[in-house]
C-alpha cells in the first residue's frame, strides 16, 4: 500500500462513519490535493498501518455518499470514489482527486494545498498568487505553438532514446517503445503536436526560442574589487535542459579549479566547487524554475563564492527555512524526464544532497535568500574545516550514516567549533 507523501493520505473509517462525521475536514484535504498535483485519500486504513482490517467492509452506498458530501462543501473539485480490495481480503475507500483545472476552494471560501505530506492553509497574498500560478493545463502540457511533432530535432531525440534505454530507473516496458512512443510516454508531444516540454527538449532551435522562456544562462566571473573580468553566455537557445548542464560543466574551466589543503606532512589537493554541487545547482535552476516567466539564470562566480540567481520565487509553500524537508512540483514532468535520465534524484532531493556534500567537505551550507522575483543560492569556495572530512568518513564508516544524519553531523561541527 502506498505511503503517505504528497500524492497519498490515509484516514479512519471512521471520519466519514462515526456519530459525527467531519466531511469539512474532508473536503479540506480534497481541496488541498485538487490545487496541487491531485493525488488519493485512502479511507479505511489508518496513520499507522498498510493495510486495512482483514474483516473490514464498505457499505456501497457510501460512494454516492462520499460524492455528494464534497461536491456540497467544494468549489472546483472533482472526486472519484471506489471501493477497493486489499491482498489481505479487506476493503477500503479510495478517494481519487484529480488536480483542478482552476483555483479549488470550499464553499466557504478557505484555499487549501498539499505539501509534502501536511496540507496547508492559503491564505492573504498567496491567495492571488496560487491563482496566478495555475493554468488550466501545466505549461508543461500545452501545445500553444503548434508545432507538429514531426518537427523535432532528431539528434536530439536520438540522444534522448539511447539515454531513456541505458538508464537502470526505466521500465523495459518503457525501453522498448519507439522513439515516437516515448514521446507519447513522457508527455512530450499530445495528438498531432509537440507539447511545450517536447519543444523546450527535443524541438528545433527557432521552436525553442519561441517559446519565450526557454532558459538562457549568463555566467560572469568577478574579481576582488567587484569587475567583471569573464563572461560567457548560452544564449541562442541551440542547447535543451540536459544539454546545457554538460555544456555549462564543460565550458566553464573555473569550475574544475584546484587549491591545496593541508594534510599532515602532506598536502591535498580539493575541487574549489565540487562537481555534484555544480551539477545539482544547474539542475535545480532548470528543472523548478517557473516557465512561464521570463529572466535570466545568472550564474555569478567571485574569488570566494559561486552564486546561482533563477528568475521566480519558490514554489508556493517552500522557504528557505523548510527546504530540506518539503517537496512541491513545480514542473513535474521535466523533473520525472530528468529522473529517468539519472540527471537528478528523486523530487525535493537536490537540496539535501548539496548540503551532504558542503557539510561533509567542512564547507558553510549553502545560504538560500528569496526575494523580489528570484531566487539565490550561494556556496562558498574555501574549506573551513577540514578536520570535518575525516570525522564525518570515520563516523559514516563506524555507523554507515544516512543522509540525513551526515547532514546533522556536519550543522553540529559547524556550531561547535
Amino acid at each position: 500500500m502506498s505511503q503517505e507523501g504528497q500524492l497519498v493520505d490515509k484516514k479512519s473509517l471512521r471520519a466519514i462513519t462515526g456519530k459525527n462525521p467531519d466531511w469539512n475536514a474532508l473536503a479540506k484535504d480534497c481541496v488541498a490535493f485538487a490545487n496541487a498535483q491531485g493525488g488519493r485519500l485512502l479511507i479505511g486504513i489508518e496513520d499507522n498501518a498498510d493495510t486495512p482490517e482483514p474483516d473490514q467492509r464498505i457499505d456501497p452506498a457510501l460512494v454516492d455518499v462520499l460524492r455528494r458530501k464534497i461536491s456540497e462543501r467544494t468549489v472546483n473539485v472533482t472526486s472519484l470514489p471506489d471501493i477497493r480490495r486489499a491482498d489481505n481480503g479487506g476493503e477500503f475507500l479510495e478517494l481519487g482527486i484529480p488536480r483542478a483545472m482552476s483555483v479549488a476552494s470550499t464553499t466557504d471560501g478557505r484555499y487549501f494545498l498539499r505539501i509534502s505530506d501536511v496540507n496547508k492553509p492559503v491564505v492573504g497574498d498567496d491567495v492571488m498568487r496560487l491563482a496566478s500560478e495555475r493554468s488550466a493545463l501545466p505549461w508543461e502540457t500545452q501545445t500553444s505553438l503548434h508545432v507538429p511533432r514531426t518537427r523535432l530535432d532528431e539528434l536530439k531525440l536520438t540522444a534522448l532514446v539511447a539515454a531513456i534505454r541505458a538508464s537502470d530507473r526505466v521500465k523495459d516496458s518503457v525501453k522498448e517503445k519507439s522513439g515516437h512512443e516515448l514521446l507519447d510516454h513522457y508527455l512530450l508531444a499530445q495528438d498531432d503536436w509537440l507539447t511545450h516540454l517536447g519543444v523546450l527538449c527535443i524541438g528545433k532551435r527557432e521552436d525553442r526560442a519561441n517559446l519565450g522562456t526557454a532558459p538562457v544562462i549568463q555566467f560572469i566571473k568577478y574579481d576582488e574589487l567587484g569587475q567583471k573580468v569573464n563572461k560567457l553566455t548560452w544564449d541562442d537557445f541551440s542547447l535543451n535542459p540536459m544539454e546545457l548542464i554538460e555544456a555549462i560543466w564543460r565550458e566553464v574551466p573555473d569550475f574544475r579549479e584546484r587549491y591545496e589543503l593541508p594534510d599532515g606532512l602532506y598536502r591535498q589537493n580539493v575541487p574549489a566547487y565540487d562537481e555534484i554541487v555544480v551539477r545539482e545547482l544547474l539542475v535545480n535552476a532548470l528543472v523548478h524554475r517557473p516557465y512561464t516567466q521570463r529572466g535570466d539564470i545568472f550564474l555569478n562566480l567571485h574569488p570566494d563564492r559561486l552564486e546561482v540567481v533563477n528568475p521566480g520565487l519558490l514554489p508556493l509553500g517552500v522557504t528557505p527555512a523548510n527546504i530540506l524537508h518539503t517537496t512541491v512540483r513545480r514542473n513535474e514532468h521535466l523533473a520525472r524526464l530528468f529522473h529517468d535520465l539519472k540527471l537528478m534524484e528523486r523530487e525535493g532531493s537536490g537540496f539535501d544532497k548539496i548540503y551532504e556534500v558542503l557539510l561533509s567537505q567542512g564547507r558553510p551550507a549553502p545560504e538560500l535568500v528569496e526575494e523580489h522575483d528570484r531566487v539565490q543560492v550561494t556556496v562558498r569556495r574555501r574549506i573551513l574545516k577540514p578536520e570535518v572530512i575525516d570525522f564525518i568518513a570515520k563516523a559514516d564508516q563506524t555507523y554507515q550514516l544516512t543522509q540525513r544524519e551526515r547532514i546533522a553531523l556536519g550543522c553540529w561541527h559547524n556550531m561547535m567549533r
